[in-house]
């Protein structure tokens, strides 16, 4: 699907997004700013920005192989994972002055385990997350910020102090309010800006000091609300899964006719469908509740997959959606559960549901597509 915007926000964006130490990675790194890398959208960004740092989700772009990480993990580990540690050894993470695993899954656990050891990452630090969304798992969650939070003031010499918590509280919560308005722009009849284009624009918030890129996308929402917007589409779609940053690979779903409108990924709707509230009081206490019980979960959580179901049906009520492909990293266990599960729900309630395997890199694009093509011819618009 051909976009017509033309827009230097929307350029920034997606130069963040293609590349690692992107130009305002760069830029921080120069005026003396420090790096925080993380591994997990349930890692908690307010507390690297409240100790002034700039929080980076880790990713493997550019990578070209894993010949490297191979000799450390094995075959049945995730390509996300060994990418994402071969780059490390390959020495392509030395911007980041830190990096934060979190128990998300065995694959990650692993990449922890090996990068302490043989990556020259200054600080790296591993938070224990919890399995279940009720209020002693809450409590658990806000011990490991504690933790989190002692080990960045040892480690950096800085002070964060529940002043600097609820300043970057707001910021965040700005950032998640100004992705929401994009969001709402993609209920229209004939969207702005296309799946591709959005994912971008998402990927790079984890990727830019959150100022300049509240900011880029204040002038972005303001170039595209009054947009026509995309009319030739067949099916308006809903993307599901965990860690997909590569906006190459809706592009080829989308330049089959389908037209991603909304999502539940780790770089979409499940980072900032929910503010986290603000006040006075605990900061990390209203942290925590807001990352483990607040906002739409990941299929770890156990007990927690009625509440994921009623977010998907309100997504596809909500933006219109024809259709859900479920996207899936191989040897990802928890998401081949949801997806078996999700699917026969969306069948059930007339919504066609797709599931697509793939590897991190984007590859296989003949299949990808006939498996769109085929898909799409399944919907009756």
């Amino acid at each position: 699907m051909q976009t017509s915007i033309k827009s230097r926000a929307l350029k920034e964006f997606a130069e963040a997004t293609a590349t690692l130490a992107n130009p305002a990675v760069e830029e921080w790194k120069r005026q003396g700013g420090k790096v925080v890398g993380y591994f997990c959208s349930y890692f908690p960004e307010e507390i690297a920005t409240a100790a002034g740092f700039l929080p980076f989700r880790m990713r493997a772009t550019g990578s070209k192989g894993t010949e490297l990480a191979d000799a450390y993990l094995s075959s049945i580990n995730c390509s996300f994972t060994r990418h994402c540690f071969n780059m490390g050894l390959l020495g392509e993470y030395g911007f980041i002055d830190g990096a934060v695993c979190l128990s998300t899954c065995d694959h990650v656990r692993r990449v922890y385990d090996n990068w302490k050891w043989k990556v020259n990452t200054p600080f790296v630090h591993m938070m224990s997350l919890p399995k279940k969304v009720e209020e002693p798992q809450v409590g658990w969650y806000r011990d490991e910020m504690v933790n989190l939070k002692q080990a960045l003031e040892k480690h950096f010499s800085v002070k964060i102090t529940d002043d600097r918590l609820w300043e970057a509280i707001r910021l965040h919560n700005e950032t998640r309010r100004l992705q929401r308005q994009l969001y709402e722009l993609r209920k229209r009849q004939n969207p702005p800006i296309t799946g591709a284009e959005a994912l971008s624009v998402m990927v790079a918030g984890t990727a830019m000091p959150k100022q300049q890129y509240n900011l880029l996308l204040r002038e972005l929402l303001d170039e595209i609300s009054q947009r026509e917007g995309n009319a030739d589409y067949k099916a308006r779609l809903m993307i599901l899964g965990g860690i997909l940053d590569d906006p190459g690979y809706i592009e080829v779903i989308e330049e089959q006719g389908g037209l991603v409108v909304t999502d539940m990924l780790c770089f979409g709707t499940k980072i900032m469908w929910k503010d986290v509230p603000e006040g006075t009081g605990d900061p990390l206490a209203a942290l925590a509740q807001y990352y483990i019980a607040e906002r739409p979960s990941c299929p770890r959580m156990f007990g927690d997959y009625p509440r994921r179901a009623d977010f998907v049906r309100d997504m596809v009520r909500e933006f219109k959606v024809d259709g859900i492909i479920g996207e899936r990293l191989i040897f990802c266990d928890l998401w081949a559960l949801e997806h078996y599960l999700q699917a026969k729900e969306s069948k059930a309630g007339g919504v066609p549901y797709l599931i697509l395997d793939r590897e991190y890199l984007l590859a296989g694009i003949g299949q990808l597509r006939t498996r769109v093509q085929a898909f799409l011819e399944t919907i009756r618009r």
